[in-house]
């Protein structure tokens, strides 16, 4: 059986366009909400891990010195990169990386980011803790993340939806748990905040390539869905080009002491 991580980096390849202009990754008022949380400052050396297309590399960019964006799959990478040339923007560096086994030497960056990526990583407290090694001390670790709900059954049918769609899904953490793990890797979290986002339910499919089966598997799903699994979704007049629903999300900071 396929490893998640190599899963990760294989379908990251082969949709690494889609990526770059996904309308989720690349727009959205959560990213300038990421860099209101951080306040960079123009000295300020970041690392983006699991960067996919470099949206947050790029909204960070102007406000830092220099951005190193890193991802496992070199596809990506490429990818991100000829975007952000395009845009002419000259200060970020792109540079193949494990986010569970960074390789980039303790107490370096003033921030480090990853965002709408964690899902995937087979050990998230490896993740995490990778993050805290390579951060200054008083350095911000700033993540965002889908979320799930502090029921158990209605979190893992979630996870459930999410791997039919895209196999390289691991597993979505609620608040407590995200709070819990940057704990336990030495950081203090000083912002905890969810928000949710909608978007176009074919669009999101189209994404990943599902077959009209898994689309149509995606739908029952939808559809016969638990009272909590529903409320956290909200989905909108499925069957219909038009049909959406939301996905909710956590934005958690934390400093290295």
């Amino acid at each position: 059986m396929t490893d998640k991580k190599t899963l990760s980096k294989s379908r990251f390849s082969q949709f690494a366009e889609g990526y770059v202009t996904s309308t989720t990754h690349s727009q959205g008022s959560d990213l300038e909400k990421l860099v209101e949380i951080a306040n960079p400052q123009s000295d300020w050396l970041i690392l983006d891990i699991a960067t996919g297309g470099g949206h947050t590399a790029r909204t960070f960019a102007p406000h830092v010195r220099h951005v190193i964006a890193s991802d496992i799959s070199t596809d990506m990478l490429a990818a991100a990169q000829a975007n952000i040339e395009k845009l002419g923007i000259t200060n970020i560096e792109f540079k193949e990386a494990d986010s569970e086994n960074l390789p980039f030497e303790d107490n370096t960056f003033d921030l480090v980011t990853c965002r709408i990526a964690p899902h995937h990583f087979p050990n998230i407290q490896a993740f995490i803790n990778e993050a805290a090694r390579v951060l200054k001390p008083g350095g911000t670790f700033l993540v965002q993340d889908q979320l799930v709900p502090d029921e158990d059954t209605d979190a893992r049918t979630i996870d459930a939806f999410e791997t039919l769609r895209d196999p390289s899904h691991n597993r979505n953490y609620n608040l407590g748990e995200w709070q819990a793990k940057f704990e336990a890797a030495g950081l203090n979290v000083d912002h905890v905040e969810s928000t949710a986002k909608r978007k176009s339910f074919y669009d999101w499919c189209q994404t990943q390539d599902c077959s009209d089966e898994v689309v149509a598997e995606l739908e029952t799903m939808l559809n016969e869905a638990s009272e909590g699994v529903a409320a956290w979704f909200e989905p909108r007049d499925l069957g219909q080009p038009e049909a959406t629903f939301q996905h909710r999300y956590i934005i958690i900071a934390g400093k290295k002491p």
